[in-house]
């Protein structure tokens, strides 16, 4: 998995060449890339082990299982407008909430990264 997640960042490292992309990741076994040299402006943080309260990812499907999980949908479609609409209108105000609540538990983080 980890050649296709070095790809995944090459192809993302191309869609803004000329900025600094800066990516938090858990340890997952597929973020491995220990054989590979990462694109010039891709920077790599690794959350601590055991530590989901710093992977922003992780609220938010925290937040999008809690307003998911009692309800039914009948295809796909159903599914996607559901999540889309969820997203565009609820998730992101609670994104920023977020982010403001949790500055003084991320900036010593990022500080140790000179982010």
């Amino acid at each position: 998995m980890s050649e296709i997640f070095y790809q995944y960042l090459k192809a993302f490292s191309l869609y803004k060449p000329k900025e600094i992309i800066i990516i938090i990741i858990d340890n997952a076994a597929f973020h491995s890339l220990s054989k590979y040299t990462l694109p010039d402006n891709i920077i790599l943080i690794r959350v601590p082990p055991y530590s989901p309260e710093l992977n922003p990812s992780e609220k938010i499907w925290h937040y999008i299982k809690q307003h998911y999980k009692n309800n039914v949908f009948e295809t796909l479609d159903n599914i996607k407008q559901w999540l889309y609409d969820f997203v565009n209108n609820k998730l992101n105000n609670e994104i920023i909430k977020w982010i403001i609540y949790n500055q003084k538990l991320c900036k010593p983080f990022l500080d140790h990264f000179n982010v």
